[in-house]
């Protein structure tokens, strides 16, 4: 790998642009941690012919239009020395509980909290504590509401700069991490991590109350507020609160009406994008789930898990008020709503609320005249 550094466009070195030339002079310190291998294991030959290249290279004449702010984010030796590393692929410290290397000292520090549980740094805010100090300014950041990221192209702005620049990429198109198993690519290197999983079957998170584990620390967390009962995300509207931000997000569209998710077939709107696909299988017709007991075939997995449970006559989901069981969580919703009278449902005519969402499409025919559908053109 040094010998292919050290040759970086040298024959046209002095048309090279000052980035490139920062470029390679990092590439070069690579090219020298090489040679320093090569002097410990008496490679001699080598080791003179990279010498003498390297000083070709680093010659003050071809250099000397590079000033010292092209270096800015390398202000000490550590920092360059832990960049070297990604060149060479060298990983120095290992965890002593999980074997695992990384290429510098802070970033194993980082790790080896995950095995200890050590959380030191503390928001003033709101006590919650974190493992590293960038995770901390980026929670004090949710209460301050800066965000100093912001993107060229559109002007949104982000509160840490991994988010913008994964953010960038979706108006480049740019995915430039891809699975060496199946060719797929990813804007973001840890959408790539979590899908190698899907290949290796690793699932490195596990639940410390009952032993399930989990492939993404996300989902972990999920699953331990079905434990703890903990439903941090709360509705502005209605104050119902939610476990997971993604159920917070479908509630709010109950209140606002939003459904941004059309079928190109039928015209049909939806609220999310999981509803919409599961709708378009039935215009394609394709069941690829089949239950093993009675060879019955569904469209998704999800129907699949519930139509079972016909089988085994399982009813996993009760409720806390009067201990009523039933097969799917969504019935069990329905039914909490006869306890806490919620009515989510609006009638955007006269403004009258209903729990159920039957109820309000029963309702909206009395403005109609009993017809569901009604022409555009003539009302």
């Amino acid at each position: 790998m040094a010998e292919a550094l050290l040759g970086l466009r040298d024959p046209q070195l002095e048309h090279q642009t000052r980035a490139d030339k920062r470029i390679m002079w990092l590439c070069l310190g690579a090219a020298k941690l090489a040679i320093a291998n090569a002097w410990k294991q008496r490679e001699a030959p080598a080791m003179s012919l990279w010498h003498a290249r390297l000083w070709q290279l680093l010659s003050l004449e071809r250099m000397s239009d590079i000033s010292r702010e092209d270096f800015k984010n390398f202000e000490d030796k550590p920092s360059l020395t832990q960049h070297i590393r990604t060149h060479t692929g060298e990983k120095p410290y290992q965890c002593s509980e999980c074997q695992k290397c990384f290429c510098g000292k802070g970033r194993l520090t980082k790790h080896t909290r995950t095995h200890t549980g050590e959380k030191p740094y503390q928001c003033i805010e709101c006590d919650k504590c974190f493992s590293d100090k960038r995770s901390l300014t980026r929670r004090i950041r949710t209460h301050t509401g800066e965000k100093p990221y912001q993107c060229s192209e559109c002007q949104k702005c982000f509160s840490d700069k991994r988010k913008l620049t994964k953010h960038t990429r979706t108006h480049t198109g740019e995915n430039p991490y891809q699975c060496i198993e199946c060719d797929k690519c990813f804007s973001d290197k840890r959408n790539l991590t979590h899908h190698i999983r899907t290949h290796t079957g690793e699932k490195p998170f596990r639940c410390s109350e009952c032993q399930i584990c989990f492939s993404e620390k996300i989902r972990l967390i999920q699953h331990i507020r079905t434990h703890t009962g903990e439903q941090p995300y709360q509705c502005s509207e209605c104050q119902k609160c939610f476990s997971q931000k993604s159920s917070l997000t479908a509630h709010v569209k109950i209140h606002t009406g939003e459904k941004h998710y059309q079928c190109s077939k039928c015209q049909k709107r939806f609220r999310g994008r999981g509803n919409l696909t599961l709708h378009e299988q039935t215009h394609t017709g394709k069941k690829h789930y089949q239950c093993c007991e009675c060879q019955k075939f569904l469209f998704n997995r999800h129907s699949l898990t519930n139509h079972k449970q016909l089988h085994t006559d399982e009813k996993p989901y009760e409720c806390s008020e009067c201990q009523k069981s039933c097969r799917e969580k969504r019935y069990l919703m329905l039914h909490e709503r006869s306890h806490s009278g919620e009515k989510p449902y609006e009638c955007s005519k006269c403004k009258q609320s209903f729990g159920y969402q039957l109820l309000l499409t029963c309702h909206e025919r009395t403005h109609t005249g009993g017809k569901s559908l009604v022409c555009s053109e003539c009302g």
